[in-house]
């Protein structure tokens, strides 16, 4: 059922970002985990400061962006090896009916943005009772 609610927009789909910034742009892993009351997205964002996490739900598509500030300054560090990258995190996702966008909720903590997408009443599995004679 997830492949039919979330969909993940890659560099084949229609729609692509462009980023008008001189800074790397990562687009962060993802768990998505379905469960009978919702849709949970794990994002990893390391080094991205709540405050700088953004978060849109606009015609069925979800954006996540947030930005990670360098942790030193650039033009005083004698760096001897230099793997970390420093820049945006952006990942955009097409979601089915199945939600109720207004319940939409997000925490985050450790560098793993937790998005909670609550399932609609109509999307929620039901269980019908059947009647005998």
């Amino acid at each position: 059922m997830v492949t039919q609610m979330v969909r993940s927009k890659r560099e084949g789909d229609l729609a692509r970002v462009e980023h008008a910034r001189d800074r790397r742009t990562y687009l962060p892993n993802v768990d998505i985990l379905e469960t009978p009351e919702e849709f949970l997205i794990l994002a990893d964002m390391p080094g991205v400061k709540p405050d700088s996490i953004e978060i849109e739900y606009e015609q069925g598509v979800l954006t996540i962006h947030g930005q990670a500030d360098p942790r030193q300054d650039e033009a005083a560090t004698n760096y001897l090896l230099r793997e970390y990258g420093v820049g945006d995190f952006h990942r955009s996702f097409t979601i089915g009916q199945g939600i109720d966008d207004a319940k939409i909720e997000a925490h985050y903590s450790d560098g793993v943005m937790e998005l909670h997408l609550p399932k609609a009443e109509k999307a929620k599995p039901r269980r019908i009772t059947v009647k005998g004679d």
